[in-house]
């Protein structure tokens, strides 16, 4: 993976700093996920040292690779609890501290939202192992390797940015990442991934809350890659998705991009407070497999999703203005 990876690491003082500033918007407002403190939380970040918003922000310009690696924020092992069962079992503050400071971090590349479809329409994700799920290609699978995506690739709408933040993670369960820096494709192969010849549905999570219907909406070919030929934006789910049926060439195309994307893939373990932020246009990630103990120990992170433009999915949102999307 070439140059994929920018890393940031507060130092102590900054660390400080920035739990200083959480702790006072703690005491503010209501919750990170209150509409006020969202609206107000780019002002927000101005207290946050210069190098970080200029690390984060670039990501929107392209001028900055296409991931990376904050570290240094807080997490108290004791007080978080333990990693919960099932995300409906989380106790409601436990991580408020660390939304907070996902919601300042999202704020620098757009705005945060949700899908109706996952997790009660929450606008913060846990992704930790579930008993029953551990072969699920989800983020509550574990045995089985979650395969290189893109997230929620199956819609229009899709994320432009993905931010992952580690509570938990004793065993160093990495998180997997490639980009299309990596592609390195024939030229018969790379036009043929740029036309319709794809379709791409939505993943399990998503589908248990939608109707035929609604599924049905997703049988409408697709592209793979998109906009600058030589460094392009990727939309790809492998589980998920297969080439127009007796399409060969298609066929093909995607899988030697897949192959390529396989051997690019570079392990990133993220420990506590570590946050590991994605464009969702230019990479895939993943996870490597592990073998959960479902004993309150297991990995554990906190997800949000960040579009650039949330008006230009106005006609998807629950009501107006609002952040949680229809699937």
């Amino acid at each position: 993976m070439r140059d994929a990876l920018s890393v940031m690491d507060l130092d102590e003082a900054q660390a400080a700093s920035a739990q200083h500033l959480v702790e006072d918007l703690r005491a503010r407002h209501p919750g990170p996920d209150d509409e006020d403190f969202l609206r107000s939380a780019p002002l927000e970040t101005e207290s946050l040292p210069r190098r970080l918003r200029a690390g984060v922000s670039g990501l929107r310009h392209g001028d900055m690779p296409p991931a990376a690696l904050i570290r240094g924020f807080p997490v108290d092992d004791g007080a978080i609890g333990p990693t919960p069962g099932h995300w409906r079992e989380r106790a409601p503050d436990a991580t408020e501290a660390q939304d907070y400071w996902l919601a300042l971090l999202a704020s620098l590349l757009g705005e945060p939202f949700c899908w109706s479809t996952l997790q009660d329409g929450r606008l913060y994700n846990d992704i930790h192992p579930i008993r029953g799920s551990e072969q699920h290609q989800t983020g509550h699978g574990s045995e089985s390797p979650l395969e290189f995506h893109t997230e929620d690739a199956f819609h229009e709408y899709r994320c432009d940015y993905i931010l992952l933040l580690s509570l938990r993670n004793h065993d160093r369960v990495p998180t997997t990442l490639a980009t299309s820096r990596d592609i390195r494709l024939s030229a018969a192969d790379r036009q043929v991934l740029f036309e319709r010849r794809f379709v791409i549905r939505p993943d399990t999570e998503h589908r248990r809350h939608m109707t035929d219907a609604e599924i049905a909406a997703y049988e409408e070919p697709v592209a793979v890659l998109f906009g600058d030929r030589d460094e392009p934006g990727i939309r790809i789910d492998p589980p998920y998705m297969e080439a127009l049926p007796g399409d060969e060439e298609a066929a093909g195309a995607l899988a030697a991009l897949g192959a390529q994307l396989e051997a690019a893939l570079t392990d990133v373990p993220l420990g506590p407070g570590d946050v590991l932020v994605v464009d969702n246009q230019r990479c895939v990630h993943g996870r490597k497999p592990f073998r959960p103990r479902l004993d309150g120990t297991d990995r554990w992170l906190r997800k949000v999703t960040v579009t650039r433009d949330l008006r230009k999915s106005a006609a998807r949102h629950r009501r107006p203005r609002s952040r949680v999307l229809r699937g």
